[in-house]
């Protein structure tokens, strides 16, 4: 028995309009100096704005996809992105895309960094409650092994990484 591949829905496919209107509008008043004038697009112009995106967007991925395909490698990265946009003759895009990627990398940098701050401060919250605790059972002020692998499986319960108590 054969699975028949379907082509995606024409749903799926377009991009969502209010997306693409908010893109227009917020262009074209930047284009007008930030005049306080409402800007109206027409239906049929939001129609070829979308259409002509989705276009490009298939284009400057296949593009990449062989740019990928040529390196030998199966993950399409930005570079790939960046390298079709020379090949498909769009050069004034790189340097944009480059400063957004930059900002993009800067802002998950500072993410993961808060949210390594906040797996650290969880950890050495739990470490003082499990303190305290043996201390209340007489236990003396370390924790056992087994309170810092509680501790650790609550983290990861939580989503964070548990560090590598083997270093304690």
């Amino acid at each position: 028995m054969s699975k028949e591949v379907t082509a995606p829905s024409a749903a799926v496919e377009e991009l969502p309009r209010v997306v693409v209107r908010r893109l227009i509008k917020e262009k074209l008043v930047q284009l007008r100096r930030g005049g306080d004038e409402d800007v109206n697009v027409q239906k049929e112009a939001l129609l070829a704005f979308a259409e002509s995106a989705r276009i490009f967007i298939h284009y400057l991925s296949a593009t990449a996809s062989d740019v990928c395909k040529e390196s030998k490698r199966q993950t399409m990265n930005a570079e790939d992105v960046l390298k079709a946009l020379e090949e498909i003759d769009f050069p004034d895009f790189i340097e944009p895309l480059r400063h957004s990627l930059q900002g993009f990398r800067r802002k998950n940098a500072m993410r993961k960094a808060d949210a390594k701050g906040k797996g650290a401060q969880k950890k050495r919250k739990m470490e003082e409650e499990s303190t305290l605790e043996n201390e209340d059972n007489g236990n003396g002020a370390q924790a056992t092994e087994e309170d810092m692998e509680h501790i650790e499986e609550e983290m990861e319960e939580a989503g964070d990484e548990a560090p590598d108590s083997s270093n304690e």
